[in-house]
């Protein structure tokens, strides 16, 4: 079957071992389904597999791609969480959870293999390209928002780096929620899409807010880390779940961070009971992830290039078909 996956690991120019061809359909086991993939979505995972972030070297070729929606064996329109071994289900009783393409190859390709645990019903009120968006990067802004930052309706929040998957996710999120957004970015044109989803200020990245926000949404890590903790009120919280700048920021701020009793929390991914609970969110509500691009699959390097070049804004779809 056609695939796109990392051929070689290279720090400082992921790229150059990304690679598509003819790779090995997965066969069906015991506890697993195979799917066959209709649309699958970029994430700044796939960028960090391609350095060799949580992918050794001995696990290579590795189809690549965490996110996927398709049809199952019965002809059943799914949706897949990326997350396996999170229960146990289809794994052993001693192997640690992961995500596709750490340990399993991942969704770029025409059919990918999951626990039957991980298949969702897909919502028909989603299409397949929509539905792909949702098991990681806006699965991760629903984790923060919701159930890390506890924000409630009429709360504040910050979206550091709007543009990325995970920060449009957040604020088209929380402004379904009956929050009031503040998001940040270097660019103009993203800030000013920012506000077309719901932000009711966007402002360049270190600018002071109107006020203290109850949450700070964090994914880019050290070059906004000092701004968010000094954006929140007393007591508030700063969710991080992403350093795309680093993640060793030249001021930790702890001073202010112990006085002010602020809450520092880490998030990662999100469970399969809160994709469902998001799939339901956007069927009943009519939110609808941020799509940048869509590109057949045979067209990915064109995907990962804009993605690498920080140029997108919402996500990147590959589709098969």
């Amino acid at each position: 079957m056609f695939a796109v996956y990392a051929a070689r690991i290279d720090r400082d120019q992921p790229l150059t071992g990304l690679e598509s061809g003819e790779r090995p359909a997965p066969e069906a086991r015991p506890g697993w389904s195979v799917v066959d993939v209709r649309a699958a979505s970029l994430n700044h995972h796939d960028l960090w597999s391609l350095r060799g972030v949580g992918l050794a070297e001995d696990r290579l070729p590795m189809i690549l791609g965490c996110d996927a929606a398709g049809v199952d064996e019965d002809g059943n329109e799914v949706v897949l969480h990326s997350v396996i071994g999170q229960t146990g289900h289809g794994v052993g009783p001693k192997e640690p959870r992961s995500i596709l393409t750490e340990r399993y190859q991942g969704t770029f390709a025409e059919q990918v293999a999951v626990p039957t645990w991980n298949v969702l019903p897909k919502p028909k009120e989603l299409s397949f390209a929509e539905a792909a968006c949702l098991p990681t990067a806006w699965l991760t802004a629903y984790r923060m928002l919701f159930t890390n930052a506890g924000v409630r309706p009429g709360d504040s929040v910050l979206v550091q780096g709007a543009g990325g998957g995970v920060a449009t996710a957040a604020i088209v999120l929380a402004k379904a929620a009956g929050l009031r957004v503040f998001a940040t970015s270097r660019d103009e044109a993203k800030r000013k899409r920012a506000l077309e989803l719901g932000a009711v200020e966007a402002l360049e990245a270190g600018a002071r807010l109107p006020q203290r926000v109850d949450a700070v949404i964090e994914t880019v890590g050290a070059a906004t880390w000092s701004h968010s903790v000094k954006s929140l009120r007393p007591g508030g919280t700063l969710v991080i779940s992403g350093a795309t700048s680093g993640d060793r920021p030249s001021h930790a701020e702890l001073t202010r961070i112990f006085f002010l009793e602020l809450k520092v929390v880490g998030s990662t991914m999100g469970t399969k009971e809160e994709l469902e609970d998001l799939l339901s969110f956007c069927a009943a509500t009519g939110v609808r992830p941020v799509i940048d691009d869509e590109l057949p699959m045979d067209r990915a390097r064109e995907g990962f290039e804009r993605m690498a070049a920080g140029e997108q804004f919402g996500k990147i779809v590959l589709t098969n078909g």
